[in-house]
C-alpha cells in the first residue's frame, strides 16, 4: 500500500492535484475568523517536500507567471493614473512600509546571523507578500527563501489583522467624523460638494427641474424638500418658491447656481420619506460605454446619478460620461427603486468569457524576456527583473492601456480571478515541495532566531506605516488603515477593517497602495542581496 502510494505521488498531475486538495482544505479552516488561505498550499507543499516529493519547475514557473500577469493587468488600470493624482501619497506610504521593512530584516539578519535568502523570505513573509516571495525566490535562487516566507506569514497575518481591529478601540475616536474631518487623498479640486439652496427666484416658480438643468448641466440637483417632506429629484417635477433643491457639484458651479435660484441654506439631508442612496459598481457589459443620459435613470427608474468615483477619485458626473466598468456610481432614490437600479448595473452574462489566450500569450513572452535583460545600477552592479518582475512591469504598462493593437486584456474580474488563483498556487505548489527539503533542520537551527526576527520585521513596518499615513500625511484613521493594509498586501486585514467601519474609504485607500507595494516588493527583494 505504501509503495502504491509512493508510485501514485511521483506523477506530476497526482501530487500536484493532492497538494492542492489538502492545501486548500487546510486554507479553508477558519479559527476565530483567521484562516490561512492559499497559504495552506504553501505549507501542505512543505510537508510533500521534506518527505521527498517535488513538484516540477515548469509547474511553478508557469503558475507564477500566470499569477504575476493577472496582478499586473488588475492593478494597470489604477497604477499610472494614480500616480498621476493624490495616488503619489499612497506611493509615498507603501515606500515608507516597504523600505523599514528592508531596513529592519538586514540590521535582524546581521545581528541573528540569518543567510540572506533566509532573511528575504523572512521579510516577505511578514508583508504577506506572495508576490514579494516570487521576486525573492527568483533573486536568490535558493529554496529556503520559502521557509522563511512560511515562518513570517501566519504572524504577519495576525499581527495586522489586530492591530486595524483594536486601533481604533483604544483610540476612541469617532471614525465617520474623524473621515469627515480628516484630510481626504480621494477628492481633489473636481471632487463633487453637497450644498442646499432654498428657491426664491419668482422666475423659477411652477418651472420644471428639466428646464432648470437646461443651463446647469453641471450641477445635479438629488432632491427636493418641500414643506418638510423630502421627494426624489425628477425631470418633470415643478419647482415652487419655498423649496429646498438639495444640488451636488463643483463648488464653484454650486454657488453660480445658487445665485440663480435663491439662499444657500443648511439642510438635514435625513430621509424621514424613505429616500436613500446607495454606491452601484459598474459591471454588466451592456452598460459599458453608455453615457448617463443613454441610461434614462431618471425617467425609467426615478433615480439620480449624484457622483462617479473612478479609479479611486471622485468625479462630478455629467449627464456626456461614459461609464467605465469598475466605475461606483452614488444613486439617489427609494430602496426599492435602488434595488433595481442595483440589478441593471450588475447583471452579467456567465455564458462566455473574454479571456484573450493570444494576449495572455504575448505578455507572457514579453514579460519573460524583459526580466531576463541585465540592468546595471551604478555603485551597486546587474540585476534583472526576473520571471516575477519583467511579467509584472510588462503586464502594467499593458493593462494600463487595456489594447495595444491586436492585445486586448481588459478581462472580467471573475475571469482574472481565476487566472491569479490558479497561477498562484500552483506556484506555492511548487515552491513549498522545494523548500521543505531543507524545513526541519531550519527550523531546528534557526527556529528562535526566526521567531523573534519574524516578529520585529512585522511590527516596525506596521508602527512606519501608520505613522507616515496619520502624521506625516495627515490622514484619516480609516485611509491611514485601508492604506496600511494595501502597503502590506494584506486582504485578510481588509476583510477586519470592514468590519470596524462601513467605509468604501479604507478599500480605496487599499487599492492605491496595493499596486505601489508590489512593484517596491520585488525591487526591493533584488536590492537586499548587494546588503545581505
Amino acid at each position: 500500500m505504501e509503495s502504491l502510494l509512493h508510485d501514485l505521488l511521483n506523477e506530476q498531475l497526482i501530487l500536484v492535484f493532492a497538494i492542492l486538495l489538502i492545501g486548500s482544505f487546510l486554507g479553508q479552516i477558519k479559527l476565530k475568523g483567521l484562516s490561512f488561505g492559499s497559504a495552506g498550499v504553501l505549507l501542505v507543499a512543505m510537508v510533500f517536500g521534506h518527505f521527498g516529493y517535488q513538484v516540477s519547475p515548469i509547474i511553478q514557473n508557469l503558475g507564477l507567471s500566470l499569477f504575476i500577469v493577472a496582478i499586473g493587468l488588475q492593478a494597470g488600470p489604477r497604477f499610472f493614473r494614480m500616480i498621476r493624482s493624490n495616488g503619489i501619497i499612497f506611493c509615498g506610504i507603501s515606500l515608507f512600509i516597504v523600505t523599514s521593512a528592508v531596513v529592519t530584516t538586514v540590521i535582524v539578519a546581521k545581528f541573528f546571523d540569518l543567510s540572506a535568502p533566509l532573511s528575504v523570505g523572512l521579510m516577505t513573509g511578514a508583508l504577506t507578500s506572495t508576490p514579494g516571495l516570487a521576486a525573492a525566490l527568483q533573486a536568490t535562487n535558493d529554496p529556503i527563501t520559502s521557509v522563511g516566507y512560511g515562518i513570517g506569514y501566519p504572524f504577519g497575518v495576525l499581527a495586522i489583522i489586530l492591530f486595524v481591529q483594536l486601533l481604533p478601540r483604544f483610540s476612541k475616536v469617532d471614525l465617520i467624523k474623524d473621515l469627515e474631518e480628516t484630510n481626504n487623498p480621494i477628492k481633489n479640486e473636481h471632487s463633487p460638494e453637497v450644498m442646499s439652496f432654498k428657491v426664491t427666484n419668482p422666475n423659477l416658480h411652477k418651472r420644471t427641474l428639466k428646464e432648470l438643468a437646461v443651463s446647469k448641466k453641471d450641477v445635479v440637483i438629488s432632491r427636493i424638500i418641500r414643506n418638510g417632506h423630502t421627494m426624489i429629484a425628477l425631470s418633470d417635477t415643478p419647482v415652487l418658491i419655498g423649496d429646498s433643491l438639495v444640488t451636488v457639484g463643483e463648488e464653484k458651479e454650486l454657488k453660480s447656481f445658487g445665485n440663480f435660484v435663491g439662499l444657500q441654506v443648511n439642510t438635514q439631508l435625513e430621509n424621514p420619506d424613505n429616500i436613500q442612496f446607495k454606491k452601484v459598481t459598474v459591471e454588466d457589459d451592456t452598460i459599458v460605454g453608455k453615457s448617463i443620459k443613454e441610461l434614462k435613470l431618471r425617467k425609467k427608474y426615478g433615480a439620480t446619478v449624484t457622483r462617479i468615483e473612478r479609479e479611486g477619485l471622485e468625479l462630478n458626473q455629467h449627464p456626456n460620461m461614459r461609464l467605465l466598468r469598475g466605475d461606483v456610481l452614488t444613486i439617489v432614490s427609494t430602496e426599492d427603486r435602488l434595488n433595481q437600479v442595483e440589478k441593471l448595473f450588475s447583471r452579467k452574462n456567465m455564458t462566455v468569457t473574454n479571456v484573450h489566450i493570444f494576449s495572455i500569450s504575448i505578455t507572457l513572452l514579453l514579460g519573460i524576456i524583459v526580466g531576463m535583460l541585465p540592468i546595471y545600477i551604478p555603485g551597486l552592479g546587474t540585476i534583472k527583473l526576473g520571471i516575477a518582475g519583467g511579467p509584472l512591469f510588462v503586464a502594467l504598462i499593458i493593462g494600463h492601456f487595456g489594447n495595444i493593437g491586436p492585445i486586448h486584456v481588459r478581462y472580467y474580474a471573475p475571469a482574472n480571478h481565476v487566472i491569479r488563483e490558479l497561477g498562484l498556487v500552483l506556484f506555492l505548489a511548487g515552491a513549498g515541495t522545494t523548500a521543505g527539503h531543507g524545513l526541519v533542520s531550519v527550523i531546528q537551527t534557526e527556529g528562535i532566531k526566526l521567531a523573534v526576527g519574524g516578529t520585529i520585521i512585522t511590527l516596525v513596518p506596521i508602527f512606519f506605516g501608520y505613522v507616515a499615513a496619520k502624521k506625516l500625511f495627515k490622514l484619516s484613521i480609516v485611509h491611514s488603515l485601508g492604506s496600511l493594509c494595501g502597503g502590506r498586501t494584506s486582504t485578510p486585514a481588509l476583510g477586519a477593517l470592514n468590519q470596524v467601519v462601513d467605509s468604501d474609504d479604507a478599500i480605496i485607500a487599499y487599492a492605491a497602495a496595493y499596486p505601489f507595494s508590489l512593484i517596491f516588493v520585488a525591487i526591493s527583494t533584488q536590492l537586499m542581496m548587494f546588503f545581505l
